[in-house]
C-alpha cells in the first residue's frame, strides 16, 4: 500500500504527498491487482499480456513520454487506493496514441474528478512540485475553457469515449453529464474549473542519491498558493519517486 502524508490546507483543499522510494514487495502486490483494470478496465486480459503491451508502448515512446507515462500510472494506483473510482481507460482508444485533454475522469461520491499530470526530473533547473501542480492546473483550466494549449479539441468528447467503453464501467448518470458537457463545448458553451472537482498531481523523478528535501519543500509552501486554486475543491497529489526503471524492470523489460 502507498503511504501518503495528507495536509488539509482549506475546507476544500487538500495536499497529498508521497515517496517511492523502491518497488516493495507490498506495492508490487498492490501494482498487480489493479493494472489490468488501470489499463483496460475489466477486460479480463492476462496481467502478462497487459504488461507486454503497457512495455511496448513505452519503448516506443521519447523520454519525456515515458516518464510522464510511468508518473500517471502511479498517480492512478494512488487514487483508486484512495477510493476514486477510475472513468476512463489509461491504454488510450486509439491505438499508441496519447489521450487528449486532461489525463483522466474519477469519480468519488456522486463528484466528477478531473486527474491532470506533470513530471520531470530532479536535474531540470528551477523544479518543484510547487510548479508542476500549477502547470497540472493550469493547463485543466485552459483545456475545458476552450483555449487549451496542447490542443484545442474537445476534451468531454475523448472522456465520453473512455465512460461509453463497456469496460469501464461507468454509470449512464456520469455518462450522460459527460455527454451534455461535450456537446455544449461543440457549441461553443465553454466551462470555467471553479465548476469542477481537480486533481493536479507533480511527479518528480531522483537522477542521482534519494534525498528528501523535495517532498519536504511542498509542505513548507504557504497555503495562499493553493488558495490560489479556485476550482471547486483541489486534491493536490505529489510523487516523489527514486527511478523509473523499475517499473520498466517490473514490466519485464530484459
Amino acid at each position: 500500500m502507498i503511504i501518503s502524508k495528507i495536509k488539509k490546507i482549506s475546507e476544500h483543499i487538500e495536499l497529498h504527498v508521497f515517496d517511492l522510494v523502491d518497488l516493495t514487495p507490498e506495492i508490487i502486490d498492490q501494482i498487480d491487482a489493479n493494472i489490468v483494470e488501470i489499463c483496460e478496465g475489466h477486460s479480463g486480459t492476462d496481467i502478462g499480456l497487459v504488461k507486454s503491451i503497457f512495455l511496448n508502448f513505452l519503448q516506443s515512446k521519447d523520454y519525456k513520454s515515458q516518464i510522464g507515462s510511468v508518473a500517471e500510472f502511479f498517480v492512478h494506483l494512488y487514487l483508486r487506493q484512495s477510493g476514486f473510482k477510475q472513468e476512463f481507460l489509461f491504454f488510450n482508444l486509439e491505438e499508441g496514441a496519447l489521450k487528449k485533454g486532461f489525463d483522466g475522469l474519477f469519480s468519488h461520491e456522486n463528484e466528477k474528478y478531473l486527474v491532470e499530470s506533470k513530471s520531470g526530473l530532479d536535474s531540470t533547473t528551477g523544479i518543484s512540485h510547487k510548479r508542476k501542480l500549477k502547470e497540472a492546473y493550469d493547463d485543466i483550466s485552459s483545456v475545458i475553457s476552450g483555449d487549451g494549449k496542447k490542443s484545442k479539441n474537445n476534451p468531454w468528447k475523448n472522456a465520453y469515449n473512455h465512460a461509453s467503453h463497456i469496460d469501464v464501467n461507468t454509470e449512464k448518470s456520469i455518462r450522460k453529464k459527460i455527454k451534455n458537457l461535450s456537446d455544449g463545448f461543440d457549441k461553443g458553451n465553454f466551462n470555467k474549473i471553479e465548476e469542477f472537482n481537480v486533481v493536479p498531481c507533480s511527479s518528480i523523478f531522483i537522477t542521482k542519491d534519494w534525498n528528501d528535501e523535495i517532498s519536504g519543500q511542498i509542505f513548507l509552501v504557504e497555503n495562499s498558493f493553493f488558495e490560489n486554486f479556485k476550482s471547486k475543491s483541489v486534491k493536490a497529489v505529489c510523487v516523489t519517486k527514486a527511478t523509473y526503471k523499475s517499473f520498466f524492470e517490473y514490466l519485464g523489460a530484459k
